[in-house]
């Protein structure tokens, strides 16, 4: 049986890796299953939340670069 949500452990490249799948939008099925079997929900979402400010900090960033 699958351990509880918050014990999974899951490594934070794994788990890295795993949200930048999911901002391309591309994953096969296989991975997907196994990425639910053994990272911690409140890890992705932690990763998830600081890859898109950093995602939205770089474009700021851009855009003053070439506006200024």
């Amino acid at each position: 049986m699958n351990e509880p949500l918050h014990r999974r452990k899951g490594s934070l490249p794994a788990t890295v890796k795993a949200v930048l799948w999911g901002f391309l939008g591309v994953r096969r099925q296989a991975d997907y299953q196994k990425d639910i079997a053994q990272l911690n929900p409140l890890h992705i979402i932690a990763v998830g939340v600081v890859m898109a400010f950093l995602f939205v900090l770089a474009l700021i960033l851009i855009v003053n670069w070439v506006a200024g």
